[in-house]
Order: structure tokens, then sequence, then C-alpha cells
């Protein structure tokens, strides 16, 4: 089958090479365009579009370059712009979405499910329709989500719809006969700085959620300071506090986390204990 890839991010690149590697033609690859990946750096391609050049793909970035091509679907995967009706009226596409639909309509559907303590998620392979990830659903395949940071499961989703896709490509059945969405839609709104600050007020569920997202920090006096693993504490530690007999800790709402990982402003990741004996003066107090 002829078809055009849409995507940016690692996690479409799974999708990309199972496209390849079962004999389908990838006609052209359009991903959002090359920027500065590290400051002072030289503009790079996405993670799409580096893999795409390596292949020997045709890579564009602007939709309106689909205009003379000549295929039979279009494949979405985390593109990160919406695609307008008029270009969705001339080619169908499917689109790789990472969550059961119409759980987590939006931007951040893995995130989102992890901060809501969601015991499952999944992939949907859907319709794509002008509308906010309101499209029919071909194929729904399920993940537990368990203990997985925020770029395990990402992975896992990426790989469990790679293969979704490719089945719903081989299955006439399955491609002509998509489903209508049935359930409460939520949607997952695009993440912000504050979804990733710990607070003494959370509870120690939510705290460690945040953590798993990879990218929670605390403020301790004016220092902004990331933590990048922790778990649960076996000592108390009072809400706000910051307790270091024994493992560092802070303490929240209901209990107390153990900071195994930190990166401080400036400098290297480094075990929390070596972190917390490298400040001297230092305040007793987090937020």
């Amino acid at each position: 089958m002829r078809v055009a890839f849409l995507g940016t991010p690692p996690e479409a690149v799974p999708a990309l090479e199972a496209l390849l590697g079962a004999g389908h033609e990838v006609v052209t690859v359009v991903t959002r365009p090359d920027r500065r990946r590290s400051r002072g750096g030289a503009l790079e391609p996405s993670p799409v579009g580096h893999v795409a050049h390596r292949l020997g793909l045709e890579v564009v970035h602007r939709l309106a370059d689909l205009d003379a091509t000549r295929v039979t679907f279009g494949v979405v995967v985390a593109y990160g712009a919406l695609v307008p009706a008029a270009l969705l009226e001339r080619l169908p596409m499917l689109n790789v979405h990472f969550s059961l639909l119409p759980r987590w309509r939006g931007a951040a559907p893995v995130a989102r499910a992890i901060l809501a303590g969601d015991e499952r998620t999944g992939v949907s392979i859907m319709s794509l329709e002008p509308t906010l990830d309101t499209g029919p659903v071909h194929l729904a395949r399920a993940l537990a989500i368990g203990e997985r940071t925020l770029s395990e499961l990402s992975g896992e989703l990426a790989h469990l719809g790679a293969t979704a896709l490719l089945e719903v490509l081989a299955d006439p059945a399955l491609l002509a006969h998509p489903v209508p969405q049935v359930g409460q839609p939520t949607y997952a709104e695009k993440l912000t700085p504050e979804d990733f600050h710990l607070s003494p007020a959370l509870a120690l569920a939510s705290a460690l959620r945040v953590v798993r997202l990879e990218r929670a920090w605390v403020e301790i006096g004016a220092e902004r300071v990331h933590v990048l693993r922790a778990r649960p504490a076996s000592s108390p530690c009072a809400p706000g506090q910051i307790c270091a007999e024994g493992p560092v800790r802070i303490g929240v709402a209901d209990g107390a986390l153990e900071l195994s990982q930190v990166r401080p402003a400036g400098r290297h990741a480094m075990a929390g204990d070596a972190w917390w004996r490298g400040r001297r003066g230092t305040t007793q107090t987090w937020a």
C-alpha cells in the first residue's frame, strides 16, 4: 500500500519502521521543521525526520506538500498539528493514538493517564477527523500501566501501536468497518511546568506519579531541584520538611519521598544523599 506518513517524536518511529518492514511504500514523510535541540546547537531534524533521511525517504514539512502526492492512506502518529478538513476529504488518514478512546483525547494522553492513576491505557487506531480525536476506532489494544515511567510506557505503546496499525492495514474488514467511540470523553490537556511541580500538599501516591513523568521538580529556597528518581520513604517526615537522618526525605501530605536521584540546577544527576551533603547552611523546608 502507498502511504504518506505524518509524525515527529521518537514514539512515531516504530510505526514508520513497521510500515516499511511490512512492505508498504512510504511515499513521503511529513514531520515538524528542523529545530535547535540544544542551546547554541545547529538545526536538527525531528526523530522521525532523522530516521526518514537515513532510510532515503522524501521528507517535507508542510501538509500542503501532500496535495500532489498519490497515496492510498495517510498514517498519523504524534504529528504535532491538526490536519485540516480539506486534506482529509481528499486523503483518508489513520491515526495511532496512545489511549483507549474516548478516554484521554488530546495532546498528552500517556502523561495524563499516569497522573490520573489509571490502571491501564492502550492504543487506538482511528480514522482521523477534523475534530480532536473523535474518529471511529478500527482497533484498540490495552496495556497495564503498572509503575512504568512516562518514557517506558510511551515506548511500549509506540511498539504496540505499530503492531496494531499493521493489523488494521492487513485486514480489509477492520479497515472498512471502524466503530464509533462509546463512553464519556476525557481530555488530555497539554502539560505545563506546574504539572511537574512536587508540592508538600500532594498525597504520596500523587507525588510518585509526578516523579514518573521524569521532569519533577521542587523548590528549596531559591533553588529548583529536579527529582529524577524517588520512592516511598520508610521513615516519616512532616509535610514541607526535609529530613536527612538516614536517606534524605521530603515530607508530603500523608508520607514522605526518599530522594534516590536528583539534578540540581546547572549540574549533573547525582544521588540524593550526595547532593544533600554538598549543601552548606541549607534550609530544612521545601515548596
